[in-house]
């Protein structure tokens, strides 16, 4: 039961940017991934949200991080938790442009990042439930082009992570 991460995407709401403006920009779906392992998507693209409104996808997946078959994972997890300047300690959301049926010569474009950092779920002890994170510009980390409501529950994988590696 413990051994799993669970990722639940709620909803997306823009502000106004170059995304909302962007008249090419009409379906919008998001991939969330850990580190280089695993990509899951919403599996629908909804219309881009407009003025204020959100966009709700209510998806849920999880990543299963148990030691008998998820090995890989697990040494990751053990990685964030023991090595303190892993750069990649985050779950990454990606806000993907998903190009109109009759525009199929368009690629799929990455538009927006949103992050979840696993070592400050594990530091805080604190799963994030329902929580809006910022998603940044791919073109301008420094620019926010809205929030996603995420949830991420890993701190019981994670708890049992450390254990194992205080037992190593």
């Amino acid at each position: 039961e413990v051994e799993k991460i669970r990722i639940k995407i709620t909803s997306l709401g823009l502000t106004e940017s170059r995304i909302t403006a962007d008249e090419t920009i009409q379906q919008l779906f998001v991939e969330c991934r850990l580190n280089s392992f695993l990509a899951e998507e919403t599996p629908l693209s909804l219309p881009k949200p407009t003025g204020g409104q959100r966009i709700h996808y209510n998806y849920s997946t999880v990543i299963n991080v148990d030691r008998e078959d998820n090995h890989a994972e697990r040494e990751y997890l053990k990685s964030i938790l023991l090595k303190p300047d892993l750069p990649a300690d985050s779950l990454k959301f990606t806000v993907v442009s998903d190009p109109p049926e009759d525009e199929q010569d368009l690629e799929c474009e990455d538009i927006g990042f949103a992050y979840v950092s696993l070592k400050e779920i594990f530091q805080k002890q604190r799963d994030i439930i329902e929580q809006d994170i910022d998603v940044f510009d791919s073109q301008d980390a420094n620019t926010v082009i809205g929030k996603l409501t995420v949830t991420v529950e890993a701190l019981n994988a994670l708890r049992s992570v450390h254990e194992e590696c205080k037992n190593d």
